[in-house]
């Protein structure tokens, strides 16, 4: 989608090395009170959420319209439409009837982010920590993300997560696009029946306005919005997400999540298929270095949020101020730095000591760390007297201050 300069790259990775919790903190707050100013009544910004809203709705009744859902239909095709709206903004937390049009459904979109904007807590991650949540991100499956309980899983129920650097996703067409933040509340999600409806998280994802991915189209948009008087966000909303909050699968087995996942896959390979007219070659990004997803099956946003999440709630990482975890820049005790009280650090944490080991036992030592797939474990719980089937993970293994390892499996051979 296009080609990055030198230039940017090498600001880029200086950016990560110089990571230091005030100045993420200060520029989180800059970002998303710039973003706010300019999101306010912006035809650019909604013009591009109603094209991609249109372009899921459209692709969604393709696939549904040739499915078994309409063989039980009177009316296949309005069952199908209402099912694709369902399946995208009902997720979202908007409640019947829906919008008669895409531009109607992205102006309540907007108001939705605007809304998480005021009230969010600000929150910035660490280059280690977002390493962490990538890795374990990267051992999940579709069904996975179904699990999230949604108040023991989530500590912030309303956030803009601020990452170290752009995440450089490649979309099922081939297109590229960069993740910058992550915005988030709580919604009761409405499915296509009245009565179903789901405690649920509504997700937005932001592109980096100038970030690393600037095709000619994106830099002539940019430049015309500004022209325009009507500039573009610096955090650009790219696409809102629904992901359910009441671990409806955390009950069933590894055989039907697995199951269930295939199912997924086989529906966005469908979709992907709909989606074809749009499809173009994966381009290169010139200079950047920063390493790509594949996104194929449309679920890097869930599998991300689910292991952050999960990472936060098991403590293997620490929310605290930058005040806390030495506000000022690295090296300085310039009081005269501003803090950001109100600004959260998400970093890795040094996981809790085990009782000591009984004595002529030999003690385990890791020299790195690796991600830990969700799996299943009997948990005894005292006050019932029984044993009970959870799920944990994902998480990180290791000592906090030794390398990730990101392979499927590590080895240490050792004398």
């Amino acid at each position: 989608m296009g080609k990055a300069s030198r230039g940017k790259k090498e600001r880029s990775r200086d950016k990560a090395e110089q990571w230091t919790a005030t100045g993420a903190a200060r520029a989180a707050r800059r970002l998303r009170e710039q973003t706010g100013r300019s999101l306010a009544g912006n035809s650019w910004v909604q013009t591009m959420l109603a094209s991609n809203i249109k372009n899921v709705v459209s692709e969604l009744y393709a696939v549904l319209l040739h499915s078994n859902l309409a063989d039980i239909a009177d009316r296949p095709g309005d069952t199908a439409r209402d099912a694709a709206w369902s399946m995208t903004l009902g997720k979202q937390g908007h409640r019947p009837p829906w919008p008669r049009a895409a531009g109607e459904a992205a102006g309540w979109e907007i108001r939705q982010i605007e809304k998480v904007l005021r009230q969010a807590e600000v929150l910035v991650i660490s280059p280690a920590a977002h390493a962490a949540v990538m890795a374990a991100a990267a051992t999940l499956e579709p069904a996975d993300v179904s699990t999230l309980h949604r108040d023991r899983d989530i500590l912030v129920p309303t956030a803009l997560l601020v990452l170290p650097e752009p995440v450089v996703v490649v979309n099922r067409t081939g297109s590229l696009s960069d993740i910058k933040a992550f915005g988030w509340q709580f919604v009761t999600q409405h499915q296509i029946l009245p009565t179903a409806q789901y405690p649920g998280v509504q997700v937005t994802t932001f592109m980096d306005r100038d970030g690393p991915v600037q095709p000619t189209g994106w830099r002539q948009a940019v430049s015309q919005a500004r022209a325009s008087g009507s500039p573009l966000p610096p955090l650009m909303p790219d696409g809102m997400y629904g992901m359910r909050g009441d671990a409806c699968l955390a009950e069933e087995s590894s055989e039907t999540l697995a199951h269930l996942s295939e199912f997924y896959r086989e529906m966005e390979n469908a979709r992907a298929q709909a989606s074809q007219w749009r499809a173009e070659p994966v381009p290169e990004t010139g200079e950047w270095g920063g390493g790509r997803v594949e996104d194929p099956y449309d679920d890097f946003v869930g599998r991300y949020m689910f292991a952050f999440f999960r990472l936060n709630s098991q403590g293997i990482t620490a929310i605290s101020s930058p005040r806390a975890t030495g506000g000022t820049a690295a090296g300085s005790s310039d009081a005269s730095v501003p803090q950001d009280p109100d600004v959260r650090v998400i970093r890795l944490v040094t996981p809790s000591p085990r009782p000591s080991d009984p004595a002529g036992d030999t003690k385990r030592e890791y020299h790195h760390r690796w991600p830990v797939r969700m799996h299943k474990v009997r948990q005894w719980y005292p006050s019932r007297q029984e044993h009970r089937v959870i799920w944990r993970g994902p998480y990180i293994k290791g000592p906090a201050d030794a390398p990730l390892m990101m392979g499927e499996k590590a080895y240490l051979v050792d004398s």
